[in-house]
């Protein structure tokens, strides 16, 4: 596990590790480049760089966790990846289960085989399932999602590059809205980010935006109507015994 600078989490958990690019978002992969820095640093986990692993011994972590905690999984990976077994998946989710007092996130761009696989996965109210959108084209991710068993469905709207109007947030609980950092972002319209903005509002959505980006993320800041949108799901979690 590892504390996590994300702002709408608290801690990463990677079971999980590697991945590939399959839209306009992942250009700029930063779980590429941070794969990249580990692996120069020796880690074990990432001496593959970013070849799709799997993390037997990681499984065990959750259980260890004191208090209750807000957890990104597969911050350097995605779950649903075609080269991630769903035995494994299942082992993944089996932890998830088993630990009620902790709130588990989980984000995937390979929206298809989530809607695939989730037949045989248990959800329980404590993990929120995610589907990333950047533009129009990936759009029908969130159809996908929608179609699931999850019991808290959002989205992540980052690296947004493109409007998104008239979205169909119909049974999704949460969106997060960031633009793209790192040397060569690629623009956000402020319009963009107002009209959703409106949009959850008006569907009575919890909205949460990360941040502006660009080269200097935070001189950039994440005030929007000059303020923070911090809203997320209520948070429903049960005491381990």
């Amino acid at each position: 596990m590892a504390q996590s600078n994300i702002e709408w989490t608290e801690m990463t958990w990677n079971p999980t590790t590697g991945c590939d690019k399959i839209s306009a978002g992942c250009k700029f992969c930063y779980a590429e480049i941070m794969s990249k820095r580990l692996q120069a640093m020796g880690l074990e986990k990432y001496k593959d760089n970013f070849e799709v692993r799997i993390h037997e011994d990681a499984l065990d972590a959750p259980y260890t966790w004191k208090n209750s905690k807000v957890v990104f999984v597969n911050s350097m990976s995605d779950l649903f990846h075609k080269d991630i077994p769903l035995d494994f998946i299942k082992k993944v989710f089996k932890v998830m289960n088993n630990n009620p007092q902790h709130v588990f996130q989980v984000l995937t761009k390979r929206a298809e085989r989530l809607l695939e696989l989730h037949a045989e996965l248990k959800w329980t109210h404590n993990i929120w399932m995610g589907v990333s959108v950047e533009n129009e084209k990936v759009k029908d991710r969130i159809d996908f999602l929608r179609s699931t068993n999850a019991k808290v469905k959002f989205l992540s709207l980052e690296p947004l590059i493109g409007p998104l109007p008239n979205l169909n947030l119909e049974n999704i609980d949460w969106v997060i809205l960031g633009g793209e950092s790192g040397h060569k972002p690629r623009p956000m319209n402020a319009d963009w980010v107002i009209d959703i903005q409106e949009q959850c509002k008006k569907s009575d959505v919890a909205f949460f935006f990360k941040q502006w980006g660009g080269k200097n993320k935070k001189a950039a800041g994440r005030l929007l109507n000059g303020r923070t949108y911090d809203e997320m799901p209520e948070i429903e979690l049960q005491r381990s015994v």
